[in-house]
Formats: C-alpha cells, sequence, structure tokens
C-alpha cells in the first residue's frame, strides 16, 4: 500500500488543520511570553529547575533543537551534560509531523503516536518502516556526537531531560522510556513549551515535569520563538566540547 497517494495527502492536510487550528496558526506570536530564542528559553527553564535537588545530577539534550537549551541549563545549574539519540518518525512529505519516534539503544525501539497514525491511515507496520529509515542518521549522529568522549552514566541519577519544546510528546515520550531503562533514581523532563494535554501524557512517564509555558490553544513550538532556526551538528558538537571542558563535567557520581 502507498503512503504517498492523493489520499493520504489530505489526511495530512486534515491533520495539520486540526493541529494548528486557529486564526493565524503558521505566524502566531505569543505576546509578552515567547522566547528571543533558544537561550533565553534554556536561562528561564534553568529558573524553574532551581528547586530540584541536584546532588549528582546530569542534563540530557534531545538533538538536535533541545542541545543548545540543555547546555544553557546545565551551566546554570552546575551539571554535566550529555545528548540522548533519538529521532522523530515524520509523516512521508510532512517530516515536522510526527507519526512517532525512534532510539536504537540495545535494539530498535519505536513509539507511535496512535492518533495521529490512525488519522493519516499508517499501520503500526508502516510507522515501524517509516522508522527503520532513519536507523542510519542515528549511527551518523552517534559517531559524531560521541567520537572524543563515552556516554555519561545515568544510573542511579536524577536526570534532567531537555527539549526546545514539544507538540504532540512522540519523542519525549520515547526519549523517558529510553532513559528508564538505564535505571535513573529520577527523570525530570524539562521543557520550556508545550501544549497542557502533551504535558499531562508525558507526566505519566517522567518522575516530574517542569514546562515554562502552556499555550492553550498551542501552536507549533517555532511560533513561540523569534529566532527558532535550525540547530546543527555543528553546534551540537560545539556544546558537547565546551560541556566537557567545564569543571562539572565528570559529575557528581551518584552515592551507594
Amino acid at each position: 500500500m502507498s503512503i504517498c497517494g492523493f489520499g493520504f495527502l489530505a489526511s495530512v492536510r486534515h491533520v495539520l488543520t486540526k493541529i494548528n487550528a486557529g486564526p493565524t496558526p503558521w505566524v502566531y506570536r505569543a505576546p509578552m511570553s515567547a522566547f528571543a530564542d533558544r537561550i533565553e528559553a534554556g536561562q528561564a527553564l534553568a529558573r524553574r529547575l532551581e528547586h530540584v535537588d541536584t546532588a549528582g545530577a546530569v542534563v540530557v539534550g534531545l538533538p538536535r533543537g533541545g542541545v543548545p537549551v540543555a547546555a544553557v541549563v546545565a551551566k546554570a545549574l552546575g551539571l554535566p551534560m550529555d545528548v540522548l539519540l533519538i529521532r522523530k518518525v515524520g509523516a512521508p512529505g510532512h517530516r515536522e509531523l510526527a507519526v512517532g519516534a525512534v532510539s536504537d539503544g540495545h535494539a530498535m525501539q519505536v513509539t507511535v503516536n496512535e492518533g495521529i497514525a490512525r488519522d493519516l491511515g499508517l499501520s503500526r507496520d508502516q510507522v515501524i518502516e517509516l522508522a527503520r529509515a532513519e536507523l542510519p542518521e542515528l549511527e551518523r549522529r552517534r559517531k559524531l556526537y560521541f567520537a572524543d568522549h563515552p556516554a555519561v552514566p545515568l544510573k542511579g541519577r536524577t536526570v534532567i531531560l531537555v527539549d526546545d519544546g514539544v507538540a504532540t510528546g512522540a519523542t519525549a515520550r520515547e526519549a523517558l522510556r529510553l532513559v528508564r531503562q538505564s535505571g535513573p533514581a529520577r527523570i525530570v523532563l524539562a521543557l520550556p513549551v508545550a501544549p497542557p494535554s502533551t504535558v499531562a501524557r508525558l507526566a505519566e512517564e517522567a518522575d516530574e515535569v517542569v514546562c515554562v509555558l502552556q499555550p492553550d490553544p498551542f501552536f507549533a513550538v517555532g511560533a513561540y520563538y523569534d529566532d527558532f532556526r535550525q540547530v546543527d551538528d555543528v553546534e551540537v558538537v560545539e556544546a558537547l566540547r565546551r560541556a566537557q571542558a567545564a569543571p562539572n563535567a565528570a559529575g557528581q557520581e551518584p552515592k551507594g
């Protein structure tokens, strides 16, 4: 069955209409509360995280957009930082519409956004096939991001998982499940912006969710930033290098 035909594209338009319902969804800016850029978002998020017990904690950013935010949070809290390898599985022809997420830990793990997949007429098997196409990019990033350092251990630690915002939450949900398999003591999901309904669902996976803005109705994540330019690999690698060079790079090892 083709997943790129006219009927499928019509379904995509229908789903995008539902997600972006509103008077001017593509140009909306949240007045008085939008972030200038990911740096400002990270600063706002760090202030909201001051209550978290950071003894033995580590900040983990979701590449690529979440990494600049995570770097600011890690620096503000004096914590080590690392990244988690995970990829959004986008609808064919509409990459930003997440039908799931994929990671390649010990084996390929896929989370399916059942509601959107159903609206698009995609079966679970079809989403898994779309996910397989993301594995080469995950491997490329693994070789690049971890070329000069091993992954920071998460077992027994408080993990502050950071992204630059979420809409459906498919990628964040898979990331939370992947981190949970590493045996952390606690997971705090930290987000600059997300819709209330998504925050409520993700709270079932995390021990705590800290979200600066929860607008309703919700528009695309980029609508809440003045500068939401794409983050490239060079920026991610540079952020990791700075984190490794920081005095707190080794982190506080968990006790016990």
